[in-house]
């Protein structure tokens, strides 16, 4: 009888190497606009209007950022309270979406209650809406809660997170409900089978929702632009992205604009390498029965 081969073997095997080449060349593109933003940011302001463009930096430089130091020193609000601000929020807003989500999916998945398919519904249509689509009805709820100029205003609009309930949900879906059920024989209620069973069992899932809600609260410029008329609580990503405007200096504004790509990426790049295994465990089995 011929051996069996592994589909995916633990040791390196010769008739991976097509494999790995064709990941070389495939990682290497996914990695050039990431290489660009690093090199831009460095790049003096001859090479940043060179034409035609440079991809890699030639004279590295710390101009960029020391015109963006002194910026902030002259304006009227310095650059910590921006950088405090995106903090605050983004921590507030990662933690509440996990709650509130991990909740919903909880309900969603293992209780059963009336128009529990209508919610499922409800939420699996509402991904098809983008933030934009719905920044009227938004402004109208922060209006009318009483939330305007606050940083509730940042924080509220992004709790809803739909695609946040719909993989938590789907990697609870995978969970024996005879593990709840004999949990339940235990004496065990409904919120100690969510916080001593479904979590600790659905980290993956947990990991993967609070870096996409990181990234939508870090990058998020519509809460500062729409719901905010006080500079004081305004966050980071609304200043970036206002800085050319505000400079005056379409050859100063090159370099400022090239230094706040690379301040607002690296916080999403460095979570993402940290928490990079959890992602992919989650990608691997959300949706698998």
């Amino acid at each position: 009888m011929a051996k069996s081969m592994k589909i995916n073997p633990k040791k390196f095997h010769r008739d991976q190497i097509k494999f790995h080449i064709a990941l070389t060349f495939l990682s290497i593109f996914m990695a050039l606009p990431i290489i660009f933003i690093f090199n831009h940011a460095f790049k003096p302001f001859t090479e940043l209007f060179a034409y035609p463009p440079r991809f890699f930096v030639q004279a590295p430089t710390l101009e960029n950022f020391r015109l963006l130091a002194n910026f902030s020193a002259e304006s009227g609000m310095p650059l910590s309270r921006y950088v405090f601000n995106s903090l605050y929020v983004t921590i507030l807003v990662i933690l509440l979406t996990l709650f509130i989500s991990s909740l919903a999916a909880f309900a969603l998945s293992k209780l059963e209650f009336k128009g529990k398919d209508t919610f499922n519904k409800i939420n699996t249509l509402a991904l098809m809406f983008v933030p934009v689509a719905v920044a009227i009805p938004r402004f109208f709820i922060v209006v009318n809660l009483g939330i305007f100029n606050t940083y509730w205003a940042h924080i509220i609009p992004l709790l809803a997170m739909p695609i946040g309930i719909f993989l938590l949900k789907q990697f609870m879906d995978q969970i024996p409900n005879e593990l709840l059920e004999a949990a339940k024989i235990d004496g065990a209620g409904n919120m100690r089978l969510y916080w001593s069973i479904m979590l600790p069992l659905v980290k993956p899932a947990l990991v993967t929702v609070a870096i996409l809600t990181f990234q939508a609260s870090w990058s998020n410029i519509e809460s500062s632009a729409i719901f905010m008329d006080k500079e004081s609580i305004r966050t980071l990503p609304f200043y970036m992205e206002t800085l050319v405007s505000q400079s005056g200096n379409i050859v100063a504004g090159a370099g400022l604009a090239a230094v706040a790509g690379l301040v607002m990426f690296v916080p999403n790049l460095i979570l993402f390498i940290i928490l990079q295994n959890k992602v992919m465990n989650s990608m691997a089995h959300t949706g698998i029965k």
